[in-house]
Order: structure tokens, then sequence, then C-alpha cells
């Protein structure tokens, strides 16, 4: 079995004496883990670094091994990366959330662009964190937890959709959630119009809405408890 592909990279462990074990997000072949040989030398280190584009040749004799990886590096966003304590710790997130959550070795097409738009934002782009943000929402979608921001879920209209149901995960309007506006959680126009915005107030809003049903919906489908630490880490710097 082989084939060849292209990813980011987002988990490296080392192996044995000099080898690693890696885990890549590929545009064909989903996240797919393979051992790269010598990949735990001082040569493959700058090579093998979170965030990282590759091109992979994965092989294996049977299609249920853990396999080989041969890697070429195409991109590496290492200095943009860890210039930027929050871009650091957002593709911290990035990489334990995939890991996490996608099936190993299942194609996610949609998802795999978003994600290669958001690592080549890190650090470079000012609304960032609004592109991480649509990611999160992005991801629930890819997941089966889809947020529903098409109509108000008390009333059905489709103006001024400012909350969010903490329970059903749609859109509520001012009028339609009123009442219980403690309650609700916020609803900001980027989010539901999936276009960045560089409002930060904007961007922690959605963070909050995002971060409910992770915690809540997804988390739990996992098997887990709470999100990972490295999403703390990325509000904590934001």
């Amino acid at each position: 079995m082989e084939w060849r592909d292209e990813g980011v990279l987002l988990s490296v462990r080392k192996h044995g004496e000099g080898s690693a074990i890696i885990e890549v997000f590929t545009q064909e072949h989903g996240r797919h883990a393979g051992l790269v040989r010598g990949g735990g030398s001082r040569k493959m280190a700058p090579i093998l670094q979170p965030g990282a584009q590759l091109s992979v040749e994965w092989k294996a004799r049977l299609e249920g091994h853990l396999g080989a990886y041969t890697v070429d590096p195409i991109k590496s966003r290492t200095v943009q990366i860890m210039a930027d304590r929050g871009a650091l710790a957002a593709m911290g997130s990035i990489s334990a959330l995939l890991c996490l959550g996608l099936p190993e070795r299942e194609p996610h097409a949609q998802l795999y662009i978003r994600t290669i738009d958001l690592v080549d934002a890190l650090g470079e782009a000012a609304d960032w964190p609004a592109r991480y943000a649509l990611w999160e929402n992005a991801l629930l979608a890819e997941m089966g937890f889809g947020l529903d921001f098409t109509e108000c879920a008390a009333t059905g209209v489709t103006q001024e959709l400012v909350y969010v149901s903490p329970r059903s995960g749609r859109a509520v309007s001012r009028e339609g959630g009123k009442e219980y506006a403690d309650l609700m959680l916020p609803l900001p126009r980027f989010l539901r119009m999936d276009d960045p915005t560089k409002n930060r107030v904007a961007v922690t809003d959605a963070l909050r809405t995002t971060g409910h049903f992770i915690e809540t919906w997804l988390m739990p489908a996992l098997g887990r408890n709470e999100s990972p630490a490295s999403r703390a880490r990325l509000l904590k710097a934001l």
C-alpha cells in the first residue's frame, strides 16, 4: 500500500532511538499517522514543526498498519507562528482539536481548506483570531454538531439574530430572546455571516459560543470531560 499527498503537520512524538511518529491532516486522506525514520534527529527538527506544510509519501505492507512516511517540506510556518504567543497557542488548539475530533484516515475536504486558510493567517493576518472562531464553528459542523443561524428558533424571523440558544444551538432574535437574554449565548454578526472581523470583543463572544458547544456537545461525544488545555491557553493569550 502506498500513496502521495500533502498536508499540515499536527503533532510529532519521538519513537525509539531516532524516529518519530507524526500526524498529518492531509488533503485526500484526512488525519493520518505514520512513522518517519530519522524524524527524531536534529536535521529533521526544523522540518517537523506543527503547522508545517509537507509533501508526504506513505507506505505500508497492509492498509491497517501504521506505515512509514517520507516527507518533504513545502512551507514552513515556524517563524510566523513562534513569533506570536497567540498564534502559537492557536496552533496548539487546532492540533489538539483535530487529533481528538477527526476520525483517522477519513477525508474532510472543506475543513482541510479552512484549516490551511487559518494556519496561513496565524501571526500574519490581523483578523486571524476571527478566522479561528469561524474554524471552530466549521469543526463543530464537520463533526455533526452544526449550529443553525438561519432563523430565530422562537419566532422564525431572520432579522436581528443576536443570540444562540445554549440548548439547541439555534439562533434567537433580539425580540425572541429578550426575556431570557441572561441565559443566551452571543451571536456576533461575523460568525453568522462567516466573514472575519478585527473586532476582538466580537471574537471573544464568538469563542464563548463555540466553546460552549465544544464543551457540552463535542467533548462528551469523544468521551472527554473538558476541552483540551491548549484551547484554554489560547483564550488566555487572546
